[in-house]
């Protein structure tokens, strides 16, 4: 069975994605959103990942609250997104997080060895010359969505 984390997931290239998943039999195995505490909480308890991020670390209690008794790991800010990204036994990670946010966790991924479906395009951007060469070093496929 093929896995996937998506950052982004309450946004709507991350909601289609899980349905994409749904349809072909993909386990999510982490998520992440920036704020949206109530649709990543619901997204996790149909998809029961291993780990979720907020990014907003002030919503961390009203998730946790939310997902009491789960067994999620959750996580938060930057660090929570590095966690996802470097995440064993993952075959593609989805960035479609706003903004520069996404630089770090794309590199963190490829490191790891992950491939990226990047639908973050300041990834690119800021980044371009770094993320294509750490890419072509780790052997690692980047696959443009949206």
């Amino acid at each position: 069975m093929k896995t996937m984390t998506i950052l982004g997931s309450t946004g709507s290239i991350g909601t289609q994605a899980l349905e994409v998943a749904a349809k072909h039999n993909i386990k999510v195995k982490a998520l992440a959103a920036n704020s949206d505490v109530e649709k990543l909480a619901a997204q996790s308890k149909e998809l029961m990942p291993e780990r979720v991020c907020i990014y907003r670390e002030d919503k961390k209690a009203e998730l946790e609250k939310l997902l009491s008794g789960t067994g999620i790991k959750i996580s938060t800010g930057m660090d929570g997104l590095k966690e996802i990204a470097r995440m064993d036994g993952v075959d593609i990670m989805l960035n479609s997080v706003v903004g520069m946010v996404g630089l770090v966790p794309t590199l963190t991924a490829i490191e790891k060895g992950t491939d990226i479906a990047l639908a973050n395009k300041e990834t690119l951007v800021a980044g371009g010359e770094l993320v294509i060469k750490a890419a072509a070093e780790k052997g690692v496929k980047i696959y443009p969505v949206d």
